[in-house]
């Protein structure tokens, strides 16, 4: 499988490195109370899950996400603290992660900042996930400014831990290289089982770790699970997502539901990786 363009020596060495987990989005806390506890579940290797009320924070708090962020922000404190939980919210750590869509570079900066300012207001996220982020050269300025904004938004407020705040821009390909330096983690490919088993990386990630990069794949049949974890090694991804829900046919989003075989996907990975 042409898993790797040529990149000279064997700089993925790094790649036996286990992934963790990074969720893009399940549907709304009283919609899908199975797929929030199931980030709860104890040794789960979670590194970020996203919050979206309404393609964004909503118009005001909304008590069902409050408490999901609650659940997951209490549970990241008792991780790094290093303290036994006192109820099943067992998490390995992550953060929770603003969905903020970028439109493609076609939403004007005051309105994304505002949006930052009302999740972190109200739900103490630890990050945002910029969704529809551009990817072309022209654009990177624009998406740097508002990177150093918004963590300096994040280093100003009580969600952020002594890790700091977490930028993931979600391009969902290979963006200009210097996007790799705009944030904490870019994710480089999101879409179908039948486009990533023949994917190809860039040759310019394979100069930075593996933490970096994050792969959200859907359509994944059981049956090719250790297949598709083999290729986020090789590939360098550092945070993956897998499921074997589709996105075709009028289906709703793949990413919105657990993957039949959550328990097997996050066994593979391992227990209690966080960032």
């Amino acid at each position: 499988m042409p898993y790797l363009t040529d990149a000279g020596p064997a700089l993925r060495t790094g790649g036996a490195q286990q992934p963790g987990v990074g969720v893009p989005g399940y549907a709304h806390p009283l919609l899908a109370p199975a797929e929030w506890a199931g980030l709860n579940r104890p040794g789960t290797p979670l590194h970020w899950a996203v919050l979206n009320i309404d393609d964004g924070p909503g118009a005001r708090p909304d008590p069902h996400c409050l408490e999901a962020a609650g659940r997951l922000r209490n549970a990241r404190e008792r991780a790094l603290r290093g303290e036994a939980p006192e109820d099943t919210v067992r998490a390995a750590g992550g953060r929770l992660l603003g969905h903020i869509d970028l439109a493609h570079g076609g939403r004007p900066f005051g309105e994304v900042v505002a949006d930052a300012r009302r999740y972190l207001d109200w739900y103490r996220v630890g990050g945002f996930y910029l969704d529809r982020c551009p990817a072309e050269r022209d654009a990177l300025p624009a998406v740097r400014r508002l990177t150093g904004t918004l963590s300096a938004l994040l280093a100003d407020s009580d969600g952020a831990d002594e890790g700091g705040g977490r930028l993931v821009l979600g391009h969902g390909t290979h963006p200009h290289p210097g996007y790799a330096e705009a944030a904490d983690q870019l994710v480089t490919f999101r879409g179908a089982w039948t486009d990533y088993r023949w994917s190809q990386v860039a040759e310019w990630t394979a100069v930075y770790e593996p933490g970096r990069f994050a792969h959200l794949v859907h359509g994944v049949p059981r049956t090719h699970l250790e297949e598709a974890m083999r290729i986020a090694r090789w590939q360098g991804a550092g945070t993956v997502f897998f499921t074997d829900r589709g996105g075709t046919r009028g289906q709703t989003d793949p990413f919105a539901a657990l993957p039949s075989y959550w328990d097997e996907f996050v066994s593979r990975i391992g227990p209690g990786i966080s960032e």
